[in-house]
């Protein structure tokens, strides 16, 4: 569906045309006025237990999410695509979030996209078809007040030959991005796109002011047993960046993060000239996710005062 039929469609009434919604300004959500280093968010993937229903939990409703965040006391939301996969189309559904989140006073800043083909995919057919599976994505994340969509660069080839794939299939989709307002920001996430020095090389190559990245603190497994540097790779990724992932697994008896230095992470962040939100993304075992994702609040909390 593209923007006009969307419009058109619209039967709640809560997009139209002439009374220019300030959805058609889908632009990066700016900090609160609170003078802070950064705010702090929440991505949905940290509930991911929960909202599979994974190890006898209890499952939880993706549109529930909104609540679970303020209960913790967080005001921003990153959602993921696979709890609503089949929903992106569905205006009365996305209609629903939106007024959920709108309810608990919570910002929606983004969707992570997973599963929709490879935006590098060697296959010209295969990677416009990959393009084109994330334009309702784009549409949703326009329609629930988001200001981009996270993708994934995956290619196959030589170092050079998937920069050159993965770079045109995100330049298409930036394209179609900036009709919206919509960003499209790139994870590292395994494979090559978990070499900062590859990804930072491949947004020189898009050039497309709606292109980024959106540097994870832990996601640098290139593959089998070869790791990329993860102070280097988010320092490489930092000057792209339009969203940050707080990635977290366990805790020392202090409340330090066990595989991330958070004061020289948040350093290398804040240097770059930061100033958008830091995501939280839990994905200990240990811990159960509403106390994992608490330590790491009060770990960037902490992080914020002392820096600050």
């Amino acid at each position: 569906m593209d923007r006009r039929n969307f419009i058109k469609t619209s039967s709640a009434g809560l997009i139209t045309a002439a009374t220019g919604s300030t959805l058609l300004n889908a632009n990066p959500i700016k900090e609160d006025s609170k003078k802070k280093l950064f705010d702090i968010s929440l991505a949905q993937w940290s509930f991911n237990k929960s909202l599979f229903g994974r190890g006898g939990r209890k499952k939880m409703d993706n549109l529930d999410y909104a609540k679970a965040a303020r209960k913790l006391g967080i005001g921003a939301i990153e959602y993921v695509n696979q709890f609503f996969k089949d929903k992106a189309r569905n205006e009365k559904y996305l209609a629903e979030m939106k007024k959920r989140a709108k309810g608990e006073g919570v910002k929606s800043l983004l969707i992570m996209v997973d599963g929709e083909g490879r935006l590098g995919d060697p296959d010209s057919k295969r990677r416009a078809q990959a393009v084109e599976n994330h334009h309702r994505w784009v549409v949703a994340a326009w329609y629930l007040g988001c200001h981009s969509i996270r993708v994934n660069a995956g290619s196959k080839g030589s170092y050079e030959e998937q920069m050159k794939l993965a770079a045109d299939g995100l330049r298409s989709l930036s394209e179609y991005g900036d009709k919206y307002g919509i960003n499209v920001i790139v994870e590292n996430h395994g494979g090559l796109s978990s070499n900062g020095a590859w990804l930072a090389g491949v947004m020189k190559q898009v050039n497309h002011p709606r292109c980024g990245t959106l540097p994870d603190f832990g996601n640098f497994r290139i593959g089998g047993n070869e790791w990329y540097d993860r102070y280097k790779g988010v320092k490489e990724l930092m000057p792209y960046a339009k969203a940050v992932s707080a990635k977290s697994h366990d805790f020392d008896d202090k409340g330090n993060e066990t595989k991330t230095d958070y004061f020289k992470m948040m350093k290398i962040v804040l240097d770059a000239g930061y100033k958008g939100y830091v995501g939280i993304e839990y994905e200990g075992g240990r811990l159960n996710e509403v106390d994992g994702i608490t330590a790491t609040k009060k770990l960037l909390e902490r992080v914020r005062d002392k820096l600050s």
